[in-house]
């Protein structure tokens, strides 16, 4: 079950901390992006969605029925359901029968449900339509994505995990709160295209719900997070294929526009089959073999929808033609197709609790991209990539963001969250033990929700190392530690500044041989064996080194 109790605890903490701050945050970000009273003391445990676009109009209707059960006894029972304006609910039905005890405030809907019991399962089914935000820049402004092919052919999709689900379709808004038994995505599409939705597809009816029309039904039996929910429609083709994994086999389709086809066998197959190779061996098998896994061609660049990964990388290797790390290594493999799949791992199987914690999911899976660099070329060769996009970092603001108002830290949780693994992979030196670490998250963290604090504690006790003032240091504050040295009659002196001051990272340095010192902020001497004027530091962390006097 992927709903935390103990964000239910926190809710008074994050809503004081969210009034505290009036100026920057609302009671509409708190209702938003915390477990409130209204959605604490329930989970939900499956969608039954079907959608229906109307490309000319650039309008959808359609209908989610919400399996949802009690997890405590309530005196008022509010429910809190999100639909985003300019989408509207236009019925609801409470275990079939006509509801119409609701009432809607701005994005959301608050409902006055009969009294119920503990365990109790029911069903809201909801009726809604609009017109939904369109995304003028798909990913990074969510909405639905009217666009067409380069043939003239209609071609649709969603990318909504910043603005959230309920900008298309109604549901508990709440990262930490998945359907436990998935989800069916309805799709009903002109008979001239294909609707394409998460893991299997489990019925396809011609001439349904009316002549001209066929509506394709994909099933997901595993939790999922809600905005990853997606459907693609286009005139794709499918190039059907599969690999023996650690499970057994796990079928890899793909869904491409029909032009396109040898492209895909030549470019995707290739690259999917290496990229799943590789996480298996780092992270243990993959997460979803029951819903299998897909690559869809999405008018957009990418994203991670389980199962049912978005490609828009244009059959290039890098990202979109660009190597990101600027050292070569980027160009020798397709970007989207290595990070969005590595958020199979985490992201999909290891989902942060609160969007604050969105570090987890882009931190690992841009490590992930180090991994598989390791993978095909060589240790030293994904050291090379992970010092590449290091130099884009900003330190802007703290990588972990605002908890209870739907706030994410910065964007440097990509890289700089990359680099936070790293270091730990350097501390623990010893890559088979560190392989073992990521493998043990992702069966202990199984289809599972996780804050930082909770996934700070399970490494530093299966590691046996206390990497606290390394988290705080890097996660909570935009300081990188100065490495300041001095030396002097052939003895070397050495202490951390611009740093937490319990900051005590052991470092490797370079003199004629390498030496591990332990630096706090007070200053240590050594003696060094041979002499000389100048040292250096071990590329593979983030750390500054300074020449004082």
């Amino acid at each position: 079950m992927k709903l935390k109790t103990h964000i239910t605890i926190l809710f008074f903490v994050f809503t004081y901390n969210s009034f505290s701050q009036s100026k920057t945050f609302t009671k509409e970000d708190t209702l938003l992006g915390s477990n409130h009273a209204y959605r604490s003391w329930w989970e939900a445990l499956h969608y039954d969605i079907t959608i229906k676009p109307d490309l000319k109009n650039k309008t959808i209707s359609g209908k989610n029925d919400i399996y949802y059960a009690l997890l405590n006894e309530e005196t008022s029972f509010v429910m809190q359901l999100d639909l985003q304006e300019p989408m509207y609910i236009d019925s609801m039905f409470l275990d079939n029968k006509h509801f119409t005890k609701y009432k809607k405030e701005r994005h959301r809907y608050i409902l006055n449900l009969p009294k119920q019991t503990r365990y109790e399962k029911h069903i809201i089914s909801i009726y809604f339509s609009g017109k939904p935000h369109e995304a003028k820049n798909a990913p990074w402004d969510g909405g639905w994505v009217w666009k067409k092919d380069s043939l003239g052919n209609p071609w649709m999709s969603v990318a909504c995990q910043g603005n959230g689900p309920s900008i298309w379709y109604p549901c508990k808004d709440l990262q930490s709160d998945e359907p436990d038994n998935g989800c069916l995505l309805n799709i009903i599409v002109p008979d001239t295209l294909v609707g394409i939705g998460n893991g299997k597809l489990v019925k396809k009816q011609e001439a349904f719900p009316e002549k001209g029309f066929t509506t394709y039904q994909w099933q997901v039996t595993n939790p999922i997070n809600n905005y990853n929910i997606v459907p693609y429609i286009g005139k794709y083709t499918l190039l059907h294929d599969s690999i023996e994994g650690e499970k057994g086999k796990l079928i890899t389709d793909y869904w491409v526009l029909n032009y396109h086809k040898q492209k895909a066998i030549s470019h995707l197959k290739p690259n999917v089959t290496k990229t799943i190779k590789c996480f298996e061996h780092w992270f243990g098998p993959y997460p979803f073999y029951e819903d299998s896994y897909k690559i869809v061609e999405a008018p957009y660049l990418g994203m991670e929808h389980q199962s049912n990964v978005a490609y828009g990388n244009f059959y290039l290797n890098g990202y979109a033609g660009r190597d990101l790390s600027n050292t070569g290594w980027g160009l020798k493999w397709d970007f989207i197709v290595v990070h969005e799949s590595g958020h199979e791992w985490f992201g999909n199987n290891i989902t942060a609790s609160d969007v604050a914690d969105n570090w987890i999911h882009e931190g690992f899976t841009s490590y992930a991209e180090v991994l598989f660099t390791e993978c095909e070329f060589g240790k030293e060769a994904g050291n090379d990539y992970c010092e590449g996009v290091k130099k884009s970092i900003r330190n802007d603001i703290p990588i972990v963001g605002k908890y209870g108002v739907h706030k994410e830290g910065s964007g440097d949780m990509y890289n700089k969250g990359s680099q936070v693994v790293h270091m730990i992979r350097q501390m623990m030196n010893d890559d088979e033990k560190f392989r073992l670490l990521l493998r043990e998250m992702n069966k202990n963290f199984y289809h599972n929700t996780v804050s930082t604090k909770e996934l700070e504690s399970f490494i530093n006790k299966k590691t046996g190392i206390d990497f606290t003032p390394l988290f705080n240091q890097y996660l909570r504050t935009t300081q990188i530690p100065k490495l300041e040295y001095k030396i002097k009659n052939n003895k070397l002196s050495f202490r951390y500044t611009n740093c937490l001051n319990e900051f005590n990272m052991p470092v490797k340095i370079k003199t004629d041989k390498e030496i591990l010192i332990k630096p706090t902020i007070q200053w240590q001497t050594i003696q060094l064996e041979k002499k000389t004027k100048m040292i250096s530091l071990d590329r593979n962390v983030y750390v500054k080194l300074e020449k004082v006097k």
